[in-house]
């Protein structure tokens, strides 16, 4: 119950001073906040490998939908068929870093971090496909900048709280004088009434 709590009011308040600190860190930022602390926080939360390499899987994830929007505005159709093409070719590249590490960098962190960037950059595409070069690296900072925020304090306070379960999970039960009258054989206290009886 503690860790959903802290975890759920650290990541709100992450994305209210996102919001609050857009003007300083750019438009984008406000229009991401809740997506990138939502993810991060995730990526965070599941302790799932190390974080480094959740890290890892989430920047090669988001590296794999920053190619296929570059092979939409190049190369594929501007057509629900292209844009069918790059999705199959973005989860194949998450599918294919999952296998070719063994499983290192975890799949299902590198396809959070291509959603991370298809969901911050979308709308962005849709609206001047010819921009992608100029548009997608501003997406793509506002996105990472709280996603890893999110990533960062949902990993550090897991750590503490995993490190405070540890602790009291070692440390040494409190006496408890009545248990241990309860929980005593009662057969000594039984033998003299029982001698008493047969004599």
């Amino acid at each position: 119950m503690t860790r959903p709590l802290l975890a759920g009011s650290v990541l709100a308040v992450l994305a209210a001073v996102l919001v609050l600190l857009s003007g300083v860190l750019g438009p984008e930022t406000q229009a991401v906040a809740l997506l990138g602390t939502a993810l991060g926080g995730a990526l965070g939360l599941v302790a799932d490998r190390s974080p480094a390499q959740r890290a890892g899987a989430f920047a090669a994830g988001l590296a794999a939908a920053w190619v296929g929007y570059l092979l939409r505005a190049a190369v594929l159709p501007d057509a629900p068929s292209g844009r069918a093409v790059a999705v199959l070719l973005v989860v194949l590249a998450c599918t294919l870093v999952a296998a070719g590490t063994r499983g290192s960098l975890p799949l299902w962190a590198s396809l959070l971090g291509a959603a991370s960037l298809a969901g911050a950059f979308e709308a962005t595409y849709t609206a001047d496909p010819s921009g992608v070069v100029t548009t997608s690296p501003t997406a793509a900072t506002a996105v990472l900048l709280a996603a890893g925020a999110g990533f960062v304090a949902t990993s550090l306070l897991g750590a503490t709280l995993a490190r405070d379960a540890d602790r009291a999970a070692a440390a040494p039960a409190p006496d408890d004088e009545g248990g241990a009258r309860h929980t005593a054989d009662p057969r000594p206290s039984l033998r003299p009434l029982q001698l008493t009886e047969e004599s």
